[in-house]
């Protein structure tokens, strides 16, 4: 069976770098040649940045389960929405659940905070790593990362 013909123009080239190998006599043996990029060390104010600004991401879920909950609990959606869940849902594009999720990962995450070293343990990067916690009462929560 024949395939249809390729429409994409075939670049020529006048290079010896890119000849086909399987013309060589062992293509075993065949030089490749790489080019090099150089990549600058870092600063180590850039590296104390990059470090911040991983942190900020990592706790993404946490702060807007955060804000959800007093958005919630201070009805700041009033003056545009009836019910939280509807702003939630025209605001966010948040279904009832995900803002629900969110806000008991934020609870969680505070409470396993609070628990753990920080500079000893990892904690949760997300809401769905939180998720089985939240079936136990808070006191019963580990109490170090190890559980995780």
């Amino acid at each position: 069976m024949n395939s249809p013909p390729s429409r994409r123009k075939k670049a020529a080239s006048t290079d010896s770098t890119n000849e086909d190998i399987s013309r060589q006599e062992d293509p075993g043996s065949a030089t490749i040649t790489v080019t090099a990029v150089e990549v600058t060390e870092l600063t180590e104010q850039e590296i104390r940045d990059r470090l911040l600004l991983e942190r900020k991401v990592e706790r993404a879920f946490f702060e807007a389960g955060k804000a959800l909950i007093e958005l919630r609990d201070r009805k700041l959606y009033r003056s545009t929405h009836k019910t939280f869940e509807e702003y939630c849902r025209d605001r966010f594009g948040h279904n009832r659940r995900q803002s629900y999720l969110l806000m008991d990962a934020a609870v969680i995450f505070d409470n396993l905070e609070q628990k753990c070293d920080r500079f000893d343990h990892i904690l949760p990067t997300n809401e769905w790593q939180i998720r089985p916690l939240s079936k136990l009462d808070p006191d019963i929560q580990p109490k170090d990362g190890s559980k995780l």
